[in-house]
């Protein structure tokens, strides 16, 4: 990262890069100068402005709404660009967002659950509010046989149930996921029928900021690179999908839907798809990594890890799903007009 690149952002800037975690879809540094701090964001996933763009209209239309959390503000550049290639002949785009005090969760135990609750029920009531000119660059979940071209359904169905030689002694993993992509297909034309609006489709403890000193406090929301319309359920739906992963999962899920429900009821025909877009969710990322395999991004071994995690928890969300749906249904459910 040369500081070239950052003075087009902040041409008084004379400080000290640092890195910062990064994920699969991009790279992150801290950039500090005279006590003031910014996050550069390198997008390492794809080189579409036009996917940038996108997020940062969304972006820019929420800074509009009073919010009792942060979201990330882009910064400008003199010529008022929040957008920069970069340029090392890499084709990659890059972005500088204000600094927003916070910290991550810590790993394993969640305490902001009810705080995250009524956050993501804050954040859903907002973005039914935000009107994009531009068009969404990403797909919603449910067009999930068109969202990866070379995932089709008969290549996936094919790697299924005739899985390369690496993949073989997987057997039990790859034969529970080609069943749920296929209960999934199945419902697909059920789930397009539900209330739509614009979602963020990404939420979970990684995408989220705690109050340094408070950590049952949300601080702010993150990473809006996936913001598109789609199925308003499918938001709750996400961030239950990725709970199901820590301690306490059933008490942690039950305070997360205590705190949405406190600030936003769902329509029974959402309440009983949840557990569909859960399945749904996980899926999309099992679909996300074959295709990343298929197209040698990644080799066998990531796909392999992946498969063997994602069949596990489909496996135990079946055991769990009798109690995720008696509590979405005390805590979440719209009850206007039904009892």
């Amino acid at each position: 990262m040369s500081d070239s690149m950052v003075k087009q952002f902040w041409p008084e800037w004379n400080g000290e890069i640092r890195e910062g975690a990064s994920g699969w879809n991009n790279t992150t540094r801290y950039i500090e100068n005279k006590g003031l701090s910014c996050v550069l964001r390198i997008y390492e996933s794809h080189r579409d402005r036009d996917k940038i763009q996108y997020e940062h209209e969304v972006l820019s239309r929420l800074q509009e709404i009073e919010l009792s959390f942060k979201v990330p503000q882009p910064v400008r550049t003199p010529d008022g660009e929040t957008i920069l290639q970069m340029g090392d002949g890499s084709a990659r785009y890059a972005c500088l967002f204000e600094y927003i005090e916070g910290a991550l969760p810590k790993n394993g135990s969640f305490q902001a659950a009810h705080s995250f609750g009524q956050a993501v029920a804050e954040l859903v009531i907002a973005l039914a509010k935000v009107k994009p000119e531009l068009s969404p660059s990403y797909r919603p979940y449910y067009e999930l046989q068109q969202s990866y071209p070379s995932c089709s359904y008969d290549v996936v169905r094919h790697f299924c149930e005739h899985p390369p030689e690496v993949f073989r002694n997987l057997h039990d993993s790859i034969t529970t996921l080609g069943e749920a992509y296929d209960d999934v297909c199945d419902r697909l034309e059920e789930v397009k029928k539900l209330p739509r609006q614009l979602v963020h489709g990404d939420l979970n403890p990684s995408n989220l900021l705690v109050d340094q000193q408070h950590h049952d406090q949300i601080a702010a929301l993150l990473d809006f690179e996936f913001c598109t319309l789609d199925v308003r359920a499918m938001e709750p739906a996400v961030v239950i999908s990725d709970l199901l992963g820590y301690e306490g999962k059933k008490e942690t899920i039950r305070e997360f839907c205590v705190g949405f429900g406190s600030l936003l009821r769902l329509k029974p025909e959402e309440i009983s798809h949840i557990p569909t877009l859960i399945r749904l969710r996980k899926v999309d990322v099992f679909l996300h990594f074959m295709s990343r395999y298929l197209n040698g991004t990644d080799g066998p071994d990531v796909l392999r890890v992946q498969s063997v995690a994602l069949a596990a928890e489909l496996k135990e969300f079946g055991q769990d799903e009798i109690w995720i749906r008696e509590i979405l249904r005390e805590y979440m459910l719209d009850r206007l007009g039904w009892d």
